[in-house]
């Protein structure tokens, strides 16, 4: 069987400041900087029609420590 990859995971924080994020995975030794994507938040309202939901800039965030039990 293969070995499974070095991907960790990593968090995708909204810019608009709504707190939106998303988790994805990430493999520290192919891709070295911060990842940065345009993505879905339905939190955001958009300024000209004062709506619900647009897509904005998602940038990677440091994961919060584990929580033990």
């Amino acid at each position: 069987m293969a070995k499974k990859a070095n991907a960790v995971k990593v968090r995708m924080e909204s810019s608009a400041g709504t707190g939106y994020r998303y988790y994805k995975k990430k493999n520290p030794k192919t891709q070295t900087e911060k990842m940065k994507m345009m993505k879905y938040d339905p939190w955001a309202v958009d300024e000209k029609t004062g709506k619900r939901g647009k897509h904005v800039l998602f940038e990677e965030k440091k994961m919060p420590p584990h929580k033990k039990n």
